[in-house]
């Protein structure tokens, strides 16, 4: 079904989404629901349409799709709760789970979910693998009866709840059985789930969607009777608050104060993000360690945290996990501030410092860099750092999209984005030796390889925690990235829906305050 096709329908399911929540309005106009509608701000929009294969690579992506569709566990603020499975057992002796399910869940078709819903998921993204979950750790997986599964696993896996049962939407088999190209699935039909809320519309030139609450959810009637994705700059979040445009939206420092005192509740998000210089250590001077390495030493992480963040943010560390994370090795080497020390490993490559520019065989040492628009000021002030040893740097903003697709096909040198999901350190892997935009893709060194692969299967957290402190002082010497800090976020609502941030994230590591069991009476 084309494009436009589609949207026609999705909005003829909008106007008989409207139609029903008129029809629920009592004589006084009120509803229901807590709330008629909810509206959240996003600055850049259009993330995907809310498919588990269509959205777009990044949280926000993941965060309009599970409003739709579910996992069999899932995260509240504190700790992993029951969502399609209500009990589950792990069995030493196999490796293996064994999950009960929920006996009155419906799929937005009104079709009976059953184990065979869940079996058919782990087996189907075998064969088409779901961009945000690695199920290869899942041998086999069987229904026992109508509503118990076991899944079998290969060996045994530290975050399988983090990272694989929390994390993968479960499938409908009735309407995915068929297709052979989920990428391309992008009918009404590939947003049936069993979540609190259907997709009503999605309109990817204006970056809005609308989501309408599952009046048969089997939790119970949503609180809001909508929720809304609208596109809005950065710059006029505080004031679409104010006039009530929105309900929700992240906000910078500088506009906490006069919305708190406005009567707006505040959030800050744990330090759970990163931003990057992204390094191709595939290409020379790069490969080698001892560049980047004197990159390191040339940038002042903490001035650029007072400078360009104003102070809002926390230097990164070369090991890639947070100092607020249980599982920071502080020993981990920090390329402490000093341009003497660049310059003297830039000098042993055969460099020499001539006229305030480094040149090797008569030719200056000239880097490229890119970023998103966003990243304008942080790339002025790499700029200007890496001038003072001497590197020269051609700089050039351009789409976020654009950047992330350059980066995954090898074509830049450096480049400044960000990503975040540092919570269970699961995450290491996925960013050191993954493929994808958000992994250095480094396999140079076997030891720091063979220590991520011994992390995922420890299953004692001592010893884990042990090899992610290894981890990190490897990484941290080789630097096939750096990070350069760890921003802190805010978010401002109403309080009409109490929103909080999810424990280790939403899914995988989401640091966005939208779980949709925020949304839901519990």
């Amino acid at each position: 079904m084309k494009a436009k096709s589609i949207l026609s329908r999705l909005a003829l399911i909008t106007l008989a989404a409207s139609l029903l929540l008129s029809a629920c309005d009592g004589e006084n106009g009120t509803s229901e629901y807590q709330i008629a509608s909810y509206t959240i701000a996003d600055s850049t929009g259009d993330w995907g349409y809310p498919s588990p294969y269509a959205h777009y690579s990044r949280g926000p992506g993941y965060i309009r799709m599970q409003f739709v569709f579910e996992t069999l566990v899932w995260k509240d603020a504190d700790e992993f709760v029951p969502q399609l499975a209500t009990e589950w057992q792990y069995n030493e002796d196999e490796n293996s789970y064994t999950f009960k399910l929920r006996e009155d869940v419906k799929w937005h078709d009104g079709t009976d979910f059953t184990a065979e819903d869940v079996v058919f998921t782990y087996e189907y993204t075998e064969e088409y693998p779901y961009q945000w979950v690695d199920n290869g750790i899942v041998e086999s997986v069987e229904a026992l009866d109508n509503y118990t599964v076991k899944l079998y696993l290969s060996e045994p896996y530290a975050p399988f709840f983090q990272d694989v049962v929390g994390a993968q939407p479960i499938l409908p088999k009735h309407i995915w059985e068929d297709i052979t190209e989920p990428e391309q699935f992008q009918q009404a039909e590939a947003v049936i789930g069993t979540g609190p809320y259907e997709l009503s519309d999605y309109n990817k030139e204006q970056g809005t969607y609308l989501f309408t609450a599952n009046d048969d959810y089997y939790m119970g009637t949503p609180l809001a009777g909508e929720i809304k994705f609208v596109k809005i700059s950065s710059e006029m979040a505080m004031a679409a608050l104010k006039d009530g445009t929105v309900n929700s939206a992240g906000i910078t420092a500088e506009m906490m104060e006069e919305l708190e005192a406005g009567g707006f509740s505040i959030i800050d998000s744990p330090v759970s993000w990163n931003a990057k210089l992204t390094i191709n250590h595939q290409v020379e001077p790069l490969s080698s360690k001892e560049f980047r390495q004197a990159l390191a030493y040339a940038i002042d992480r903490q001035s650029l945290v007072d400078v360009v963040l104003r102070g809002e943010g926390v230097p990164g560390s070369p090991g890639l996990v947070p100092p607020t994370s249980v599982w920071y090795n502080p020993d981990t080497p920090q390329y402490e501030y000093d341009t003497d020390k660049a310059i003297e490993l830039l000098e042993g490559l055969g460099y020499q410092l001539e006229d305030g520019v480094m040149t090797r065989d008569g030719e200056p040492l000239v880097l490229s860099m890119i970023a998103a628009a966003d990243y304008k000021d942080l790339g002025q002030f790499i700029v200007q750092q890496l001038e003072l040893v001497g590197i020269q740097v051609d700089f050039q903003t351009m789409e976020g999209k654009t950047v992330d697709s350059r980066v995954e096909a090898w074509d830049f040198e450096l480049s400044l984005y960000g990503h975040g999901g540092l919570y269970e350190p699961s995450f290491l892997p996925r960013c050191i030796t993954d493929d994808g935009f958000n992994s250095a893709r480094y396999h140079d060194n076997a030891e720091l390889t063979s220590l991520l692969e011994q992390m995922l299967v420890e299953m004692d957290s001592q010893a884990r925690k042990d090899l992610v402190f290894q981890i990190q002082e490897l990484y941290a010497e080789d630097l096939p990235a750096l990070t350069l800090y760890y921003p802190k976020s805010h978010w401002a609502h109403d309080g009409s829906v109490e929103l909080y941030y999810t424990m280790d994230g939403v899914a995988i590591g989401v640091p966005i305050p939208l779980n949709r069991m925020c949304f839901v009476e519990q």
